[in-house]
Formats: structure tokens, sequence, C-alpha cells
């Protein structure tokens, strides 16, 4: 029987474990993996290639990179590759009407929420920002909306108090992997059938904007955490003390007995007042420097009580 050829289409680490799978698989033959163009990046500014890039040529698989998929030339190019599926995962770029039709089975998107909660840009922080308590990844054949084609397969996962933003994007990217292989071998026989996504429940992940990580200490000490841990580790929630940015990673929120006035430190352990309850900051990171538990920070930066974080 002959194997599946499959285009991956994808750019940042959150797809390397589904490309990883897909290699693996002795009934798929991906024939080419799509990736964003190379970007500048360090101090040097040299171009540098995306990690799907990277994966993909370890594998020994053509890679393609075009700046959009817009033009005709691209589309052309795409068409002429033959493949049954193309599987997409984070890539980055729109999908046109021509590309989306070519595969004989069609294209195939693995997105981390449980649709149609979360759909679009950043499911993962919105979902731990919003503080959810589960999440999940979906498998969902692409239409030309935004996330709302049919479903085909979903699996979930509940989100931790202490789970981070970083930590869920390693758990779904595992989680997904073999969840989209099932999917393409289930298409592959006829086995499956598609859901149409409800319309009740539909939430929108917008792009993570730097104004929101900017830390109000009048919110509630709940809503900070899951902002904290929403965006971390990146961009990072963050404040400033003694005239530097400092990025809070973690924190545990503490209700009992806490009280203060919001911002001012409860002890000389990093328990810092809210509007409602307290946080103690357990992960930090000064600008230029790296991440460090609150006894390594405090062990050169002493935070007395009553001290003033902004």
């Amino acid at each position: 029987m002959a194997k599946m050829r499959v285009i991956f289409m994808g750019t940042p680490d959150f797809a390397v474990p589904t490309l990883d799978a897909l290699v693996a698989a002795s009934d798929l033959d991906v024939i080419a993996v799509y990736t964003q163009p190379p970007r500048q990046a360090g101090r040097g500014r040299n171009l540098r290639p995306t990690v799907v890039h990277d994966a993909g040529v370890a594998h020994g698989i053509p890679v393609l990179t075009p700046a959009s998929l817009k033009t005709a030339e691209a589309q052309a190019e795409f068409s002429a590759l033959g493949a049954d599926a193309a599987v997409v995962v984070a890539y980055g770029l729109i999908l046109p009407a021509a590309i989306l039709q070519a595969p004989r089975l069609g294209c195939f998107n693995l997105h981390g929420s449980l649709l149609p909660r979360w759909r679009g840009a950043a499911p993962i922080q919105r979902a731990v920002m919003a503080g959810d308590k589960v999440t999940g990844v979906c498998v969902m054949a692409m239409d030309e909306g935004l996330d709302t084609g049919p479903e085909l397969m979903r699996a979930e996962l509940p989100i931790g108090p202490a789970d981070t933003a970083g930590d869920l994007h390693d758990k779904l990217a595992r989680l997904g992997a073999p969840l989209m292989v099932e999917a393409l071998r289930a298409v592959a026989d006829d086995a499956i059938q598609s859901k149409t996504q409800p319309e009740a429940g539909v939430t929108y992940a917008r792009k993570i904007d730097k104004t929101e990580a900017r830390i109000d200490w009048n919110r509630p000490a709940e809503e900070l955490d899951c902002l904290i841990r929403g965006l971390s580790p990146f961009p990072g929630a963050w404040c400033e003390w003694q005239g530097a940015r400092i990025k809070v990673l973690l924190a545990e929120p503490v209700a009992d007995g806490a009280t203060g006035e919001p911002g001012r430190a409860l002890d000389d352990n990093l328990l810092i007042a809210c509007g409602e309850g307290a946080l103690r900051l357990l992960r930090l990171q000064r600008s230029g420097k790296g991440v460090m538990p609150a006894v390594d920070f405090l062990r050169g930066s002493p935070v007395g009580p009553g001290t003033l974080i902004s």
C-alpha cells in the first residue's frame, strides 16, 4: 500500500514534535516542509532559519520558505508536489483557497486549544490568563476562516495551579503530535466524521500585546497569578523596583491575612499586597540577567517589609 504523501507546514518549536511524529510513522511520507523564511536575529542580526527549517533539514526533507502563498508561482509549486494531505502547525502564513484545495484529502491543522474556545494567535497564553482549568489540542480540517474548520479529534489537558504558558506549550505539543498522526490515518481510511464547531462558546485569542504585561497591583492576586503564568516565559509580566524592570515569571496567591497597600511588600520574602490578597513572588528575572528563584534574587537585593514595588 502506497504511503500517504504529506506536506508539513510549521514555524516555531511547538510544531517540531508533530513533524517528528509524521516522519516516524511508517505509513506516511513527508515530501516537503514549508516554513517561514529566515529572519534576522541576535546581536549580529544574521539571518537565522526557523527551528522547523532546521528539523526538516535534519530529517533530510526538502524545505521551502516562500514569503507568501498568494502568488500563482507559489501555488503552482505547492500543487506540483502532488500531496495527499498537508499538516499545518503554527505556520504563521495565510493559506489561500488554492492551497487549501490542492492536497487530495485536504489540509489539517493542529490548534492549541479546545475549539471553538480560543481561536486565533495566542490560545495557550489566553487560556492561562483567563483562569481556565482545562485546555487541550484539536485537529481540524481547514477552511478559509480563522480556526473555523470542522473538528476531527481532540485531546484534553488539565491546567494545574502552577502551570505556566511555557509548561502547557510543551505538554500540548507532545499531546498533539500522535493525535495528528491518528487523525490522518482515520481520514485516509474514511473512518472518521468531522464535526462542525458550535457557534456557542467562541472566544478569540488575540496576539499578546506588550502593554498587557505591566503588573497592576490593584488587581486581585488570583487575577495577577493567571496573568503572570500566562505570560511566562515570554514576554514576561513585569514590575519596577529601584528604577529597574523586573520580570515575574512565577508567583503564588496568598489570601489569608495578607492585606496592605497594593504594591507594598508585606514581609522580607517577596509577599506583595494586591487589590485582594497578596502574591508571593517565586521566580524573577532582572533585565539582561538569567531567571532566578526568589531566594537568589533576595540574596543580592533584599526587599524589606513596606518596600513599594510599582
